[in-house]
């Protein structure tokens, strides 16, 4: 507990003490408007456009490697579970014969 609480950002803040840096506003996440140069670099560049297919495609391919981690795990827990009852039936017909 003692670890999180002294990497977290308000313990940062408080045991630096304020400076006068105009950019320590935005270092702390207050509202500051971008400049012309900020604005043009998160303009919509059109010779980027072709790779929008490119994160489609890295989408669905994690996409279905979740889904196949999914059904692996859930593939274990059903083996598990058919074997424990195998297990509990072969007892219980070894306890009617003996």
């Amino acid at each position: 507990m003692a670890f999180f609480f002294r990497n977290t950002s308000l313990s940062q803040l408080r045991l630096q003490p304020q400076k006068s840096d105009p950019f320590a506003l935005s270092r702390r996440g207050l509202h500051v408007e971008p400049g012309p140069r900020e604005k043009a670099l998160l303009a919509e560049d059109p010779a980027l456009k072709q790779f929008k297919s490119h994160k489609k495609s890295v989408k669905r391919i994690k996409r279905v490697g979740d889904v196949l981690t999914i059904v692996v795990v859930a593939g274990c827990c059903y083996e598990i579970y058919v074997r424990a009852v195998m297990r509990e039936e072969a007892r219980k017909q070894a306890k009617e014969s003996a």
